[in-house]
């Protein structure tokens, strides 16, 4: 039996994309992406299709883990170009699912990061289980929350999105309820039952309405949040609505409960320059009229920062020797000048740009 990446199909109205790379936690590939991308073209004029259902495999703890964050860095190390390559097909798949004409249910049951934030993002279902925790870490490697993430983040509630985009933090269930990131809540006992739901609401020409309805009553409270409390939501719209890092170090320091002395533990652990840019793309990100531009931004930072000291750093220090003793380079907030941050969003030259699928 030959093994691949993903495993599409297409019966009674639904269509199916099952990621299928379980020893990476379906983190995704330039091919991966590219596939997807080949099989929602030609769903998306498609009479028979009316739905979309995107899953994982079973028996595996994730629902995509991220990126193929190895071969970005080894890439960014030379001359970048497969990396590039990664990033402009990954957000041609972003934007695809963003615009997609027809409704899409993701179950995100399991570890959903970065790229599992982009391609579930965009759907108009998100099912989450007790197994789900999202997150996007990419400041603890010298990166930022790309594949949208200046687009779908500071349009959460309050500063969510700012707190989430700087610190990596993870949330179960009934945070991302919460945040809006989940759209339902589902027990994993039941997720039979609400496949069967899908499938049965994909053969009606109102899939998403009949979607909506079923998913809504077998939907279930998800609990107590653990990081998202009335209390921790006042000091995140409060602390994270400064106008700087600097200034939102700062106001944790004077804060002095234990929640935010751990955001500030947190906060010091991630990379100078990840951190102002991750501020300067959600700040701008707030401010984008359109997903494309969000994108065309995002491409023009991923291309450089892949090949820039603090991502290699980053990833050698948590992914490959795993010593997590990262040395950052500037080492400060400081060190991380005005001129660095508009070298790294400017324009790139020209058909170098990213640009949507026509």
């Amino acid at each position: 039996m030959i093994m691949t990446d993903i495993l599409t199909s297409a019966a009674n109205g639904l269509a199916r994309i099952t990621l299928n790379r379980p020893q990476a936690l379906h983190a995704l590939n330039t091919h991966m992406c590219a596939n997807m991308i080949q099989a929602l073209l030609a769903w998306r004029d498609d009479p028979e299709v009316h739905a979309v259902l995107f899953d994982h495999a079973p028996g595996t703890r994730g629902f995509c883990a991220g990126g193929d964050i190895r071969m970005i860095a080894e890439s960014g190390a030379k001359d970048a170009k497969e990396a590039r390559a990664f990033f402009f097909t990954e957000y041609r798949l972003n934007h695809l699912l963003f615009t997609y004409p027809k409704p899409i249910v993701a179950l995100i049951d399991g570890v959903t990061m970065g790229g599992g934030v982009g391609i579930s993002m965009p759907a108009k279902f998100r099912i989450a289980t007790e197994n789900t925790t999202y997150a996007m870490p990419e400041t603890g490697i010298g990166l930022f929350p790309d594949v949208g993430g200046g687009w779908y983040l500071p349009r959460k509630p309050g500063q969510i999105g700012m707190w989430l985009a700087l610190t990596g933090a993870r949330l179960k269930a009934a945070d991302c309820l919460i945040a809006g990131i989940a759209t339902h809540y589902m027990p994993t006992e039941i997720l039979s039952a609400a496949r069967a739901q899908i499938a049965g609401a994909a053969q009606t020409h109102d899939a998403e309405r009949a979607l909506a309805s079923g998913l809504d009553a077998l939907s279930e409270g998800a609990g107590r949040p653990k990081e998202l409390t009335p209390e921790n939501i006042a000091r995140i719209d409060r602390i994270f609505a400064a106008e700087s890092v600097e200034a939102i170090f700062a106001a944790l320091e004077a804060d002095g409960s234990d929640w935010a002395n751990a955001q500030l533990a947190g906060l010091r652990t991630k990379s100078p320059q990840a951190l102002k840019v991750t501020f300067r793309q959600m700040r701008e990100g707030a401010r984008k009229t359109s997903f494309a531009d969000e994108l065309v931004s995002e491409y023009r930072i991923a291309s450089r920062v892949c090949a820039r000291h603090d991502f290699q750093e980053g990833v050698r220090a948590l992914i490959v020797d795993k010593d997590n003793k990262p040395v950052w380079n500037p080492g400060t907030l400081a060190g991380v000048s005005d001129a660095l941050l508009d070298e790294l969003f400017a324009p790139l030259p020209p058909g170098e740009e990213w640009t949507p699928l026509s």
